[in-house]
């Protein structure tokens, strides 16, 4: 299927059959990155800004490693040291961006929605890598061709995502690529980072456990988040001890799922807090090999939306 879309600005929009285009691309671009030579000339001319208004490190690295695997030209941007501590707007600092003639703009912001927000007006086709408690759109990409690498189908697979799921952009993203796969979510956590009406997102909506053993006992999959205290207005649980000891993912709470559950997380990881040291480094995590697909799976995205096509394997 053709992806025609100018925006990447979140899963819930996309189809399943975009979705599972921006797979298979991303399938063509990890062999790329598996040859002595990882480049290929596929956005050659194309300038991309990096715009990270909050910290990153994985998602940053791994956009700025697709970029140049493209061939593409790409400046980066971060808040700190910028006009934007002189009090320049956002939207200020992208049409400056835009002016140098910038194809596409990656961004992670704070504010849920500033994608969006940016699409109404700018030329350049722009990439969500975040923004607010919203959505993260490549992140659930991702996970999903780390989990599709495995299953070959989704139908019918159980994923269960433990954590702050209130704060969880992740989660979101997750949850509308998943079920419009065919996979059933179930989320887990204190009572007090549950969104409200959380039932409802995705196709065919959400299950809600607050017993990690139980939202465990059928997974096919564990995504496991971190609890996000710098969007927390208050400490909504007693304290990081008490949360580990009710929903920590252990190696005994991981006994409770079935053998071939495997464990992943989208970092950075807290162990001790929503981890155990042994299930982060356990044979059952596939933690890395999701840090691996993040390079393809941006790779095709910036390929897909510069109007590139895939024909028989090959990039045309």
């Amino acid at each position: 299927m053709p992806f025609n879309r100018k925006h990447l600005l979140g899963l819930e929009e996309l189809s399943a059959e975009e979705i599972t285009a921006i797979l298979d691309a991303a399938d063509t671009f990890k062999e790329i990155s598996e040859r002595p030579i990882k480049k290929v000339p596929a956005l050659r001319g194309k300038t991309i800004a990096n715009l990270f208004y909050e910290p990153s490190t994985r998602t940053r690295l791994s956009f700025e490693l697709a970029e140049k695997r493209l061939s593409a030209d790409s400046v980066s941007f971060s808040k700190q040291g910028s006009s934007v501590s002189k009090g320049e707007t956002l939207r200020d600092t992208v049409e400056n961006i835009q002016a140098m003639k910038v194809d596409m703009v990656v961004m992670r912001h704070q504010s849920s929605g500033a994608h969006r927000f940016l699409a109404n007006f700018l030329d350049a086709s722009i990439i969500n890598a975040g923004d607010g408690q919203h959505e993260h759109p490549t992140q659930a990409l991702l996970d999903m061709m780390t989990l599709r690498q495995r299953w070959k189908t989704f139908a019918g697979k159980r994923v269960t995502i433990i954590g702050d799921i209130m704060h969880s952009r992740v989660a979101r993203s997750n949850i509308w690529g998943l079920t419009k796969l065919g996979a059933s979510v179930t989320v887990c956590g204190p009572a007090t980072m549950m969104p409200a009406s959380v039932e409802s997102l995705g196709e065919g909506g959400v299950t809600v456990e607050h017993d990690v053993r139980a939202a465990i006992a059928e997974a096919d999959a564990i995504n496991i988040l971190r609890v996000q205290l710098e969007r927390q207005k208050g400490r909504l649980f007693p304290s990081m001890r008490e949360y580990f000891d009710v929903f920590g993912v252990t190696a005994e709470v991981l006994s409770h799922a079935p053998e071939h559950c495997i464990v992943m997380h989208p970092g950075p990881m807290n162990r001790g807090v929503e981890i155990g040291q042994e299930v982060a480094d356990g044979d059952r995590a596939v933690i890395l090999e999701q840090v691996t697909n993040g390079v393809a799976v941006r790779m095709a995205v910036l390929f897909l939306l510069a109007g590139g096509s895939l024909d028989a394997g090959t990039l045309q």
